[in-house]
């Protein structure tokens, strides 16, 4: 049952979480997200990020509620303040072009605040160092993080922190969660160390690369570790769906698009069919003769079953059709408040008319809702109601 109602009548459940997706310079759109949901009196009780995910995340969670979106604007403006606003011709082509020219810029020379070329290059760096193995260093972020990102409210604040990673050595991706653990910058950093172009991050002894090379969603660890009725708001940086390319940028923009939306999507589908599978079996042990209650079986199903509701909003990023393959590196400031106002309309489109999605949670329900049609709309599963 909702606990607590915002001005955009929505009601809220136990535990709101925000979920934010790697995507490099498409993390404008998850700013942009924020922003929409704080105009909306929405509160955030979690908020868990990988890569440009984690940063933005930490952002949120080491600042105070109404801070939190001056801070993002901050950091958004200081990361494309090398490539100012220019005017360019109001057609594809011409959007395109600078587009590349701007993404080309960063290779050339990095993202102020971010990360720079490495002098001298990684061939000269001694074997087995993070210099080695990376084309870039990311001590700027660093010094961005710690000026924009209170980490003393990180880890003791009310807004808990999640971030992935994974370990070089073994594979295993891992969790860094404010609720066990104590995050710093190594953490965020760890968590978007994208190989072979950014360094490795060591913790405790352990090197640490991007999580998203494992997966680019933290949606399982807030569904594993919650034990409450949740809504969860989940911001995808790569649509699954997208027009036959072509030509070879498009070709480049449609495979990054498939490769890292498919394991979002089937993740996330699968979370929300298991939690409505549960609460049918829930509903099922409840008609059962009391006799059967003390049996081995039942006990032991019961305690299989979790049957608390679980709803998702997801929030997908829809590219202009002049951002390429190349619009995850590409930090320009025009790019940069294209992508914020992409995000910001689309928590407003999602919630102008959010009544089955305010019944869902008002009733103890599980869904998936995205947007069609500039609509919010559930996903419908045939075998499941």
């Amino acid at each position: 049952m909702p606990r607590r109602a915002a001005p955009a009548a929505l009601p809220l459940p136990d535990l709101v979480v925000l979920v934010l997706q790697g995507g490099g310079a498409l993390g404008a759109f998850q700013a942009g997200v924020y922003e929409a949901m704080i105009d909306l009196g929405i509160e955030l009780d979690w908020v868990a990020g990988i890569s440009i995910g984690a940063v933005n995340a930490a952002i949120i969670a080491g600042n105070p509620r109404d801070a939190a979106v001056g801070k993002l604007r901050e950091f958004w403006n200081g990361v494309s303040s090398a490539m100012p606003s220019l005017p360019v011709a109001d057609n594809d082509w011409a959007r395109e072009w600078a587009h590349m020219v701007a993404a080309g810029q960063v290779m050339a020379f990095g993202v102020p605040g971010f990360f720079t070329p490495r002098f001298p290059p990684p061939s000269f760096a001694e074997r087995q160092t993070p210099e080695a193995v990376s084309f870039y260093d990311t001590k700027p972020l660093v010094e961005t993080l710690n000026r924009l990102v209170d980490w003393d409210r990180v880890n003791n604040g009310k807004v808990r922190l999640s971030v992935g990673a994974v370990a070089v050595e073994t594979g295993n991706f891992r969790y860094f969660d404010t609720k066990v653990d104590t995050i710093d910058a190594r953490h965020i950093l760890a968590s978007g160390a994208l190989p072979p172009g950014l360094p490795p991050v060591e913790i405790d002894g352990t090197w640490y690369w991007d999580g998203g090379l494992v997966s680019n969603t933290p949606l399982e660890h807030v569904v594993d570790a919650a034990h409450e009725d949740m809504l969860v708001f989940q911001v995808d940086l790569f649509p699954a769906r997208g027009d036959r390319p072509h030509d070879m940028e498009e070709a480049w923009s449609r495979e990054k698009d498939i490769r890292y939306s498919s394991r979002t999507r089937r993740i996330s589908d699968g979370l929300v069919r298991r939690r409505k599978e549960h609460q049918l079996i829930d509903r099922m042990l409840k008609k059962l003769p009391a006799e059967y209650a003390d049996l081995p079986e039942v006990k032991a199903v019961k305690k299989m079953v979790d049957s608390k509701a679980l709803n998702v909003v997801q929030l997908i990023h829809q590219p202009p059709k002049w951002q390429t393959g190349a619009r995850d590196f590409e930090f320009s400031r025009s790019t940069m408040e294209v992508n914020w106002a992409l995000g910001h309309q689309a928590v407003e489109a999602a919630m102008k008319d959010g009544h089955l999605l305010a019944k869902s949670v008002a009733e103890g329900r599980s869904g998936s809702f995205a947007l069609q049609a500039n609509m919010l709309k559930p996903k419908i599963d045939p075998d499941i109601n």
